[in-house]
């Protein structure tokens, strides 16, 4: 069964099939560019050949610590911002933060950054944060850097199906 939830953006279709896994997608999405990045990241988590994940896609400013503690793996989407991580991904882990430290160790992650620069003060400010958290990270963060370009959408793309597959294969 199929319930469509209101987001920010419009609406979202999310299963209510609760056996399988979820994916949790956070991401910051202040332009249509960043917006097609989130959509590619989950067009790849909805690739026909995952059938037992479920994902959930909502901005920082939606998500709280229910949605974390739900999760069994998180993929975060950010712009670069004065070189560090948009102001709504902050806000996100100080809401966040405290209420799932101790319970969601281990989370499997992965990061995607639209970076107009080169992104490291970005990275270096989530892996900080997802270090506290002790979140595991289990793709190597994807930097989209410069001016933008088609191929960032298919990189986010592989990026929502790794992990997926991953998340259903029970790799992580």
């Amino acid at each position: 069964m199929t319930v469509k939830l209101p987001t920010l953006d419009g609406i979202e279709e999310v299963s209510s099939d609760y056996s399988m896994k979820l994916l949790l997608i956070i991401s910051h999405v202040p332009s249509e560019n960043t917006r097609a990045l989130r959509d590619a990241v989950i067009r790849g988590a909805h690739h026909a050949d995952i059938s037992g994940v479920r994902v959930r896609a909502l901005t920082p400013f939606e998500a709280g610590p229910d949605d974390v503690r739900a999760a069994d793996a998180i993929i975060l989407g950010t712009t670069e911002n004065l070189g560090y991580m948009s102001g709504a991904l902050k806000d996100f882990f100080d809401r966040t933060y405290y209420p799932v430290q101790e319970e969601k160790q281990g989370l499997p992650y992965a990061l995607y950054i639209r970076a107009g620069h080169d992104g490291t003060g970005t990275l270096r400010g989530v892996e900080t944060i997802v270090t506290g958290l002790r979140w595991k990270e289990v793709q190597p963060p994807l930097i989209c850097r410069g001016d933008y370009s088609a191929e960032f959408a298919t990189q986010c793309e592989e990026l929502g199906l790794a992990m997926a597959a991953g998340l259903e294969a029970g790799v992580f």
